[in-house]
């Protein structure tokens, strides 16, 4: 007796070819094996996300048939359907028995409930935790008052959401190490407070026309301040030390360094380019090294994005915070209370109010009453920033490029007295 073929895939047969094409009569011949699920009735059952749902992230919709099994019920409650439950569901009879007996009627409305049921993965659905994809909009705190700021950029490598606050932590815990004493002036033979300041504005107007990053600017100020505050400088090497500084910020923070050519160019050819390397050799062994310090621009990132800060506000925040590099006073509060309290003083500027949200004091730290004086100062060098000698930073930042925001109308009411805060 000969065997079937069926199950030889070494012998062609050809009714299979034949199988589910047309015949000869022009008639569908059924293909052999037809009470076997075909590949087209499997390939239901694996259909992506549906159109109405394109926020599902590998979830699949329950087939409206079951094989030849009958129609599956609707799945009533709020459980997931997985597809291990589905598959339970589906070789139970006595959920097969109770569809046949339903009425005709009701089989749109369990159609279009199973619809709107979803199969997920078993191991994405843990202790009902909500993936952050699916989520619109920013996270509130337990107490309904702090906003997630990170909530945002959980898809986004470079924000490193992970452990963007532990960062931050360590950046306030060693911020005191590079904190400079707001005397170190009383220790230097040659020099003062004014010098220091007519330095600064110098190197915000070269900074400037070098179009160097921001970090840049800050990074030299702070450089400059911890090597006046460990070795005694002559008048006339002071524009020096400047200049050095700028070129070691220039090689931490740059792509493009400026060559020492160009920074004795600029000094009006006062010094030599073995003076530059020379000063530059004393100013890293000095240091140590350390360049690897938070400055008030890396708070004032963190800050502004807390603040939830338009242009404006971040344009009027930097131009506040650079005033205060030119001031000596300023060194006596930390680089995070200025970044702060620059955010703070902005805002009051722009608004016309003061304010202070309890997301901004979690992020930065300080409370409103903390960043009263500070904020106080700030006013008014705003307010005599386009008088006197030094009006680098005014004139910078009263150009379209930076939106003229040196024109804006300083906060005065910050200034009233008995204005301590809330009120």
């Amino acid at each position: 007796m000969a065997g079937s073929d069926e199950n030889n895939p070494t012998i062609i047969n050809h009714s299979i070819i034949q199988g589910g094409l047309q015949a000869r009569s022009g008639k569908v011949m059924p293909p052999i094996g037809h009470n076997r699920r075909a590949l087209r009735d499997i390939n239901r059952n694996i259909i992506g996300a549906p159109l109405n749902n394109p926020c599902a992230i590998n979830k699949r919709t329950i087939s409206e048939k079951d094989d030849g099994f009958g129609k599956i019920p609707a799945i009533l409650g709020h459980r997931p359907v997985t597809r291990k439950f589905a598959a339970e569901m589906a070789n139970t009879q006595h959920y097969v028995i109770e569809e046949i007996e339903k009425p005709l009627g009701c089989e749109t409305s369990a159609r279009e409930e199973l619809n709107d049921c979803e199969i997920i993965d078993v191991d994405d659905y843990k202790d009902e935790e909500v993936e952050m994809e699916d989520i619109d909009g920013p996270m509130l705190d337990i107490d309904g008052s702090i906003l997630d700021i990170d909530s945002c950029d959980q898809n986004n490598p470079l924000a490193v959401t992970e452990y963007v606050d532990d960062i931050y932590t360590y950046y306030k815990k060693v911020e005191n190490t590079s904190f400079v004493p707001s005397n170190y002036m009383d220790r230097q033979p040659d020099i003062n407070e004014k010098m220091r300041a007519i330095l600064i504005d110098w190197l915000i107007e070269v900074h400037y026309k070098f179009e160097l990053m921001e970090e840049t600017l800050y990074l030299t100020v702070n450089l400059i301040d911890r090597f006046l505050a460990l070795k005694p400088v002559v008048r006339k090497k002071l524009q020096l030390v400047g200049v050095t500084a700028m070129l070691l910020a220039s090689k931490y923070e740059e792509v493009s360094v400026p060559v020492v050519e160009d920074l004795i160019l600029i000094s009006d050819k006062a010094y030599s380019r073995q003076e530059v390397l020379d000063m530059e050799r004393l100013m890293i062994n000095s240091l140590q090294f350390n360049l690897s310090i938070p400055t008030p621009y890396v708070f004032m990132k963190r800050y502004l994005k807390a603040a939830e800060a338009d242009k404006k506000i971040e344009l009027l925040s930097f131009f506040l915070i650079e005033l205060c590099l030119v001031e000596h006073e300023m060194l006596r509060f930390p680089p995070s209370l200025l970044a702060a309290a620059a955010v703070f003083s902005a805002m009051c500027t722009l608004s016309g109010f003061k304010y202070w949200s309890k997301t901004c004091e979690w992020h930065t730290g300080y409370p409103l009453d903390q960043l009263m004086e500070c904020s106080r100062l700030m006013v008014t060098f705003h307010q005599k920033s386009a008088t006197g000698k030094l009006t680098g930073v005014h004139r910078k930042y009263s150009t379209s490029k930076y939106g003229y925001t040196a024109k804006c109308e300083p906060a005065h009411f910050l200034l009233e007295i008995g204005f301590s805060g809330w009120t």
